[in-house]
């Protein structure tokens, strides 16, 4: 892949944003430095990014799509209040690998672990419940 000033603002925005960012955000975020950006060209970078193994697609059913920069298999926890979207630490990925493998040796079927995803509450919005609980009484 021949380098593209575009490319690699499209990575910046991607590697600089921990929330692992929508297509339209990773947009938004390259219009503050390169105006005359097209969303068109957001969405093609991100495509060949993706097929050249740079950035992995993280499917979400129901929802956009959500890129990320670390391409190592890894798992993903999303806020279901407020829509965070975070890894899975480590020690708990290497759990969830093991499962994997057992659910493959069980059944013969691979599970995609890009399309593996959990939701909680984060902390965030727990406390903000736990306080709207607490006033209520």
């Amino acid at each position: 892949m021949r380098y593209s000033k575009q490319r690699e603002q499209i990575m910046d925005a991607v590697v600089s944003n921990a929330q692992h960012p929508t297509a339209d955000q990773i947009y938004k975020s390259v219009r503050r430095d390169n105006p005359n950006i097209s969303l068109g060209t957001v969405y093609r970078n991100l495509n060949q990014l993706t097929e050249a193994g740079e950035l992995l697609r993280i499917p979400i059913y129901g929802n956009k799509d959500r890129f990320d920069h670390n391409t190592r298999v890894h798992f993903h926890l999303q806020c279901a209040s407020c829509g965070a979207f975070v890894d899975l630490p480590e020690d708990v990925s290497g759990d969830i690998v093991r499962l994997m493998n057992r659910i493959h040796k069980q059944t013969g079927m691979t599970v995609a672990p890009e399309s593996m995803q959990f939701q909680g509450i984060c902390h965030a919005c727990e406390s903000n419940q736990n306080k709207v609980t607490v006033e209520e009484h």
